[in-house]
């Protein structure tokens, strides 16, 4: 399982569960938050760097939103 939580609420705003820790896993969930919130101003997302939220395709959504990692 993948969580986005806002650290502000205190929320899980976006989720995604799978039987395999993939890239598709954390970047469904970073798609699901962004689609439950809106396309954000201003976001910093924080994780514990493995590789999949490392991968190219994380990455690049995480661009083309304007996401600061």
């Amino acid at each position: 399982m993948a969580a986005v939580v806002d650290l502000f609420s205190r929320r899980v705003v976006g989720w995604s569960m799978n039987t395999a820790m993939t890239a598709q896993l954390v970047t469904d969930a970073l798609v699901r938050a962004i689609w439950r919130r809106g396309k954000p101003d201003a976001l910093v997302h924080h994780s514990d760097r493995g590789s999949q939220y490392t991968s190219e395709q994380f990455q690049r959504l995480m661009a083309g939103h304007g996401v600061v990692c």
